[in-house]
């Protein structure tokens, strides 16, 4: 059996900060032969149409930079090495979404929210917190995190721009990631989150999406 490397604190911080940057400072040059719009024919959208898809996008491109803090936060202070992998592994794969959502948004000569450090940095903090409670506990915070991105995902596909079958195409393909990572985290033993500490993040979500649709 291959034996797993222990991660130092000191390999785990250089890591998170790697992933910082990249998240914060996305390459739109990266490999696109994921992006799920690649082979996607979207028609012409009117004004109204294009500024409604950027502003959606927008809050989608925030929400992936949150969670990779939130991923990588939680990561340092994980004490088990599958659980350090786990949720590195679903980080990679939130870059990937991260990256689709740039792209996204320069076809539509749009934007990213202009606080996305702010959205890191703040994840971050978040995500360290919830790790000091234990894996049990990180891992029902990742489940009902995703469980939450699930159903604003869904909303945004409902408000969509009909004609944007690019964007849906993208959100289709993170929503299905985001409830896989839900259910990952809970086959690995994720503790269901108490009723005040749901209200208390989609409270949190609620600020987020709100400000970075407009910033």
């Amino acid at each position: 059996m291959r034996k797993i490397r222990q991660f130092s604190m000191l390999d785990k911080a250089i890591a998170c900060l790697d992933y910082g940057l990249r998240s914060v400072f996305v390459d739109d040059s990266q490999d696109t032969s994921t992006y799920p719009a690649s082979n996607v024919s979207s028609p012409v959208l009117s004004k109204e149409e294009r500024l409604r898809s950027i502003r959606l996008m927008r809050v989608n491109h925030a929400g992936e930079v949150s969670a990779q803090g939130l991923y990588l936060g939680q990561s340092l202070l994980s004490g088990n090495t599958e659980t350090f992998f786990s949720l590195m592994e679903a980080a990679n794969e939130e870059k990937e979404h991260l990256h689709w959502c740039e792209i996204r948004l320069k076809e539509l000569e749009g934007r990213a929210s202009m606080l996305g450090g702010v959205w890191f940095l703040g994840s971050l903090c978040i995500g360290v917190w919830t790790a000091r409670a234990g894996d049990d506990w990180s891992l029902g915070f990742v489940e009902e995190t995703e469980n939450q991105v699930v159903e604003h995902l869904d909303n945004h596909l409902f408000e969509l721009p009909e004609k944007d079958v690019a964007s849906r195409a993208i959100l289709l393909a993170m929503r299905s990631d985001e409830a896989r990572h839900a259910k990952n985290a809970s086959l690995r033993g994720g503790k269901t989150l108490p009723p005040w500490a749901r209200k208390i993040m989609q409270f949190q979500a609620k600020i987020m999406t709100t400000v970075a649709s407009k910033i």
